[in-house]
């Protein structure tokens, strides 16, 4: 028997037998969105009664656990969020034990979280081990390898319908503590259809992005329908956290070949990948895709030194003054900064001065009701993206270029891309506020 093989089954447990080493007070973190341990964490709860006080810290949680969805569970588990998904918003909004969310910058979250408690236990998801002792930690890499590098116990579940990606995503048998089979479909996302709405968005987003641009796109209505109108685009390049089926899809249309990129020429740069089954049999042993650690592929420092760099992001509201809201309204906290502010940062920030941020949003929310452009955000609201690093908003009326204006020059800038139905009322409050 080939000795990585003896390795593996020496640690080799069920689930239960694995989670016993989880102990109170222990900080757990999970991997994320497609790469989530969900034969695990739907076990979680079963050690209930033998700890108290057991954080678990994620990012987009997919499922409604027992753990944290359970008011029997206050007080054994508290799940600490990145970015809030539905599940945690619906145990915030029900008040059902205790959620509580984490500040941070994406490419800082593994290291800021390391500085502030070294988690004892990592739980992650990975490939069958390959010949030489190595599996593959497939989907993500954000913050996954630094947690695991750092936390005492590594349980890994082992999931054959996996794609065995390239890049750092290897880790050696001899890393793990223990290692739990569970054959499972891979959680996927649906890309959205876009609207009338986020078809006009997408096409001022690709009127902004030229010819051998390297980009960030994430995935939504809005994204997805910036991709369809860069189908025209030639020799696009991709440096993104995160990789979707838009992506795919333009690369077998020809219009990204990563060819004309500053930085790993000639590769797709992620850190993360979620998306249609499709495109996860797309990654498998494709050497033109490399998952780097979100603290590289994020951080601002690197992300400039692509060229043509173009950030495209969503918010949910702008101020006059150009302040972006994307995670909360008022003190509740909705989604997460994620990535947004670390690609807008770095593309703003371009080493040949031709990288462009996009913010994008609707003019409007409700159903119309109210404007998402705003004389100054609701008391609490969270600033995802300083306005000293915003570029520019685009709504479905237009594009408004923020950088290096002065507020009134913003102001109207902004009100010129609001709802017609909500401009005179801007503009008198930009008056009564001394802004115009």
């Amino acid at each position: 028997m080939n000795r990585f093989k003896e390795i593996y089954n020496s640690k080799l447990r069920t689930i239960e037998e694995a989670i016993q080493c989880i102990k109170s007070n222990f900080d757990i973190v999970v991997a994320q969105c497609a790469s989530e341990p969900q034969g695990t964490m739907s076990k979680l709860h079963l050690i209930a009664d033998k700890v108290e006080n057991v954080r678990v810290f994620s990012v987009l949680t997919l499922k409604p656990y027992e753990f944290y969805m359970n008011p029997e569970m206050k007080g054994h588990f508290e799940p600490a969020s990145w970015f809030h998904a539905p599940g945690s918003r619906e145990a915030l909004k029900k008040g059902i034990g205790t959620v509580t969310y984490v500040p941070n910058m994406l490419h800082r979250a593994a290291t800021d979280r390391i500085h502030a408690h070294a988690p004892e236990v990592f739980i992650g998801t990975c490939t069958p081990m390959d010949k030489n002792g190595f599996v593959s930690l497939s989907l993500g890499i954000t913050y996954e390898k630094d947690i695991l590098e750092h936390a005492k116990f590594v349980i890994l579940e082992v999931n054959p319908r996996l794609p065995r990606t390239f890049g750092d995503t290897h880790v050696h048998v001899s890393q793990v503590t223990y290692f739990v089979e569970h054959d499972q479909e891979v959680p996927t996302l649906p890309a959205p259809q876009p609207n009338e709405t986020d078809l006009m968005i997408g096409k001022y987003i690709s009127d902004l992005v030229e010819d051998g641009s390297t980009i960030q796109l994430g995935i939504g209505g809005i994204p997805n329908a910036a991709a369809l109108a860069l189908r025209e685009k030639k020799d696009l390049g991709v440096h993104t956290e995160m990789m979707v089926d838009s992506m795919m899809e333009l690369y077998e249309l020809g219009v990204i070949n990563n060819s004309k990129k500053t930085l790993k020429k000639g590769k797709f740069i992620c850190t993360f990948a979620m998306g249609s089954r499709k495109l996860y049999d797309w990654l498998d042993e494709n050497v033109a895709v490399d998952f780097e650690r979100g603290c590289w592929v994020n951080n601002p420092y690197i992300v400039s030194q692509n060229s043509k760099m173009v950030s495209i992001n969503t918010c949910l509201m702008v101020d006059f003054t150009g302040q972006v809201a994307s995670e909360s309204i008022g003190i509740n906290q909705y989604s997460g900064t994620g990535g947004q502010s670390d690609t807008a940062q770095g593309a703003v920030a371009g080493f040949d001065g031709l990288g462009k941020s996009i913010i994008a949003c609707y003019s409007t929310a409700k159903d119309g009701l109210v404007s998402t452009i705003v004389p100054t955000l609701p008391e609490g609201t969270a600033v995802t993206l300083h306005r000293s690093f915003v570029d520019y908003i685009v709504t479905e009326n237009g594009i408004a270029k923020l950088r290096g204006k002065t507020v009134k020059e913003r102001t109207l800038e902004l009100i010129n891309v609001a709802s017609p139905n909500f401009r005179e009322e801007l503009l008198e409050k930009a008056k009564k506020m001394g802004y115009i």
